[in-house]
């Protein structure tokens, strides 16, 4: 979800609006300093006593060090995506504050830091997993395996690279459309090298619904941040909120003080979507390099696991009644092809029974999944995935009905069955903040300076500045909600563009063209990129 701009750019703002031009160049106070690295080290310190406290409470006595090795490097390129993404895009939330002088710039920037940082703390995990859900079903299933490395290190390499590579030509692009990208293209990829038809290596429907967010929500940051201007002027007839700055005056206070909420809001709803990006991917790295850590949630209370059983045994019996079928030998094959191809067969639902009775007949017998054996957790957790997608697609599907008390048991157990799967540790949220955190401190002038100044031909006015960051907080926060990633770039960049168009201030039109342009080229370069580097980190590993 990130972007950079060209760092020159003729147009814009007339020389003569230098003296409304915030001190970008003013460098930070010693204390601020102090305090910033002496945060940095207690969340490294608490980052890495975490991961060896899990590791060696979960697998004693382990002497090979290559899980290790792989482990170190893929967390390695997982943050520096993460990097990657707050160099690029998180200082926009910061943008309008400072350029309409609301916030010291940084001030600013440790003040979105901070919020950024809570977001990615409190952040649900439904955008995390709802990634994670358009990946090959085989790959996730085997993510251990060297394919697993590949379809990994591919994606995250592909999506660096892209990053890098457009803000080194000043090219504008998403990190959302970027990522998504690179899982079409190893899916595609993935397909074709097991003689498939490529197309059937993603899962279109899920594809399809992201692909939709990332497309409207710069359509909605436009014209809503247009519309929401346009009612600003006409209910509030203060002249001043609507002509450039005189000077670094800040705005009234309370256009000031809407101003630093809605930027305290689109950092915090930035961290809340942007961060469960990497967080997934680090799930499925730390899920393959040490299950017995991380692949079923240790942390689940075994009073708990009481209530797990019964609902598993009760969603099995409402499943065998639904039925006349017996279940097949191999039950977990066919949800696997299931959840794959989305062929619903007589098959499905007496494997899907059995599946659910093998759950809570494991968890039963070892009382708490922080018992459950080494050689048992890859199965238990495949055997949870398979049937948590199952019931998803199930639910969706027109072609089998179940009674009102099936679906209620079915709901139930995908429930349970996600919370023993889809959790993420304290210590991951942590590692991702600091990652975004860091990258924001590097590259925010570059990124302040564009959405500021090179969108539009005038200054940026108090009202634009707080309609365009208020349609942002509310569409990335809705966002992050209904667990779908959209590009907070492009949200709040089209937000000042459609303040632009509203005010008929003119907009620079280079800068519209090279986002049109990282639109249409991000996708197709990235499913190349990623494809490419699957097949061949496939040979390697």
């Amino acid at each position: 979800m990130s972007s950079v701009y060209p760092a020159t750019h003729k147009g814009g703002p007339s020389a003569g609006a230098s003296s409304q031009r915030p001190k970008l160049d003013a460098r930070p106070s010693a204390l601020t300093l102090v305090l910033f690295f002496a945060l940095l080290a207690c969340g490294l310190l608490f980052t890495a006593w975490s991961l060896v406290s899990d590791v060696t409470e979960a697998t004693p006595g382990t002497v090979t060090w290559v899980p290790y090795i792989l482990l170190g490097v893929a967390l390695l390129i997982a943050l520096g995506f993460e990097f990657v993404n707050g160099f690029h895009d998180t200082a926009n939330a910061v943008a309008t504050v400072i350029y309409t002088h609301s916030l010291p710039p940084n001030f600013a920037v440790v003040w979105s830091g901070f919020f950024n940082f809570l977001g990615v703390l409190l952040s649900s995990g439904a955008v995390a997993f709802g990634i994670i859900s358009l990946l090959p079903v085989e790959l996730i299933l085997q993510v251990g395996s060297g394919a697993g490395f590949a379809m990994v290190f591919a994606l995250l390499i592909a999506a660096i690279l892209w990053n890098l590579g457009t803000w080194w030509l000043g090219l504008p692009a998403s990190s959302s459309h970027t990522l998504i990208g690179s899982i079409i293209g190893v899916g595609i990829a993935n397909a074709l090298m097991h003689g498939r038809d490529g197309t059937s290596g993603v899962d279109w429907t899920q594809a399809t619904k992201v692909g939709y967010s990332l497309l409207l929500s710069p359509l909605v940051g436009f014209g809503c941040a247009a519309l929401l201007f346009l009612a600003l002027r006409a209910l509030v007839k203060n002249r001043a909120l609507y002509e450039e700055p005189k000077g670094t005056t800040p705005p009234p206070v309370w256009i000031r003080a809407l101003l630093i909420l809605t930027c305290t809001g689109v950092s915090f709803a930035h961290g809340s979507n942007d961060g469960q990006k990497g967080m997934g991917l680090i799930m499925l790295i730390l899920v393959g390099t040490v299950p017995m850590a991380y692949a079923l949630n240790r942390a689940m209370p075994t009073d708990q696991m009481t209530q797990f059983v019964a609902v598993a045994q009760v969603t099995q019996q409402s499943l065998v009644k639904s039925t006349t079928l017996a279940a097949p030998a191999e039950p977990g094959k066919v949800l696997s092809e299931f959840v794959r191809t989305r062929q619903l067969t007589p098959e499905v639902v007496p494997s899907l029974a059995a599946v659910t009775g093998s759950i809570g007949a494991q968890v039963k017998e070892h009382g708490t999944l922080a018992k459950v054996p080494a050689a048992a957790v890859a199965n238990v957790r495949n055997d949870m995935y398979l049937a948590s997608e199952a019931i998803r697609f199930l639910e969706k599907s027109d072609a089998v009905r179940f009674d009102a008390d099936t679906l209620a048991n079915l709901k139930a157990f995908k429930s349970e069955i996600d919370s023993a799967t889809k959790f993420i540790p304290l210590w991951v949220k942590v590692a991702v903040a600091i990652a975004l955190g860091l990258g924001t401190m590097v590259g925010w002038k570059r990124i302040v300076v564009t959405v500021g100044e090179k969108i539009g031909k005038t200054h940026l006015t108090y009202a634009q500045g707080a309609s365009a960051e208020l349609v942002a907080m509310m569409t990335i926060g809705a966002a992050d909600v209904y667990g779908l990633p959209v590009s907070t770039t492009h949200v709040l960049s089209s937000g000042v563009a459609g303040t632009m168009a509203a005010n008929r201030s003119g907009l620079q039109m280079s800068t519209i063209r090279n986002l049109l342009m990282a639109w249409v080229l991000t996708l197709p370069a990235a499913i190349l990129l990623s494809g490419t580097l699957y097949w061949l980190f496939v040979q390697l590993l």
